[in-house]
């Protein structure tokens, strides 16, 4: 599945946004502090509305200005993975799973609950809370959780930050058996120079 993103945004000071094209795999976004990084993901996710361009996935359309195509962020099919992983606290481990899989339609399914917490190893940390856990576990839970919404694509930013050298490498091999084995297109916001040469198929520099 391609990718095909042009989008821009218009700021006082300057234009913020990335044009580029790239056929599935692992595409990392990388550049300097400020380059506009997690700015192009939200676009591409619909979170902020670009002044120009379009997002396009495969044979989706989800953003064309000239078009006046601009589908809500909670039905492009995108599953979102944050820095912080952003799990519901009040619910545990298999019900934060269990909410991805529930906002995907029955149609959109490719992975059930059972597959996910297999590939991931999160069968000791179903009666969980997130509380409870640690960064690597969070994040691999969040990648569970996007995972079950059905997506046509994840998008990550900056997954691996804040995480010590253990725990960092405990979710990259995860993410590389995504990329690999899944073949889940993947949009990947990183300014570490080591980690994007472990993980990429396609670089995007901004800035």
């Amino acid at each position: 599945m391609s990718f095909d993103i042009d989008v821009r945004l218009r700021r006082r000071d300057r234009d913020i946004g990335a044009r580029f094209r790239s056929d599935g795999g692992l595409t990392v976004v990388t550049g300097p502090s400020g380059a506009g990084k997690t700015s192009v993901l939200m676009m591409i996710a619909g979170l902020i509305h670009p002044d120009a361009g379009h997002v396009r996935i495969g044979e989706a359309t989800l953003f064309d200005k000239a078009a006046r195509v601009d589908v809500p962020p909670e039905r492009r099919r995108l599953g979102y993975v944050f820095q912080d992983a952003r799990l519901f606290p009040h619910r545990r481990v298999l019900a934060n799973l269990l909410y991805g899989y529930r906002l995907a339609a029955p149609g959109h399914r490719w992975m059930e609950p059972d597959q996910a917490i297999d590939f991931l190893g999160l069968g000791n940390l179903l009666d969980r809370w997130p509380r409870s856990l640690s960064g690597g576990e969070a994040q691999r839970v969040a990648i569970g959780r996007a995972l079950l919404s059905g997506p046509r694509a994840l998008l990550m930013d900056e997954p691996l930050g804040g995480l010590d050298p253990t725990r960092r490498d405990e979710v990259m091999r995860a993410i590389e058996r995504i990329r690999d084995e899944l073949r889940v297109p993947i949009l990947y916001v990183t300014h570490d120079r080591a980690e994007a040469t472990r993980l990429a198929t396609h670089t995007l520099t901004l800035g």
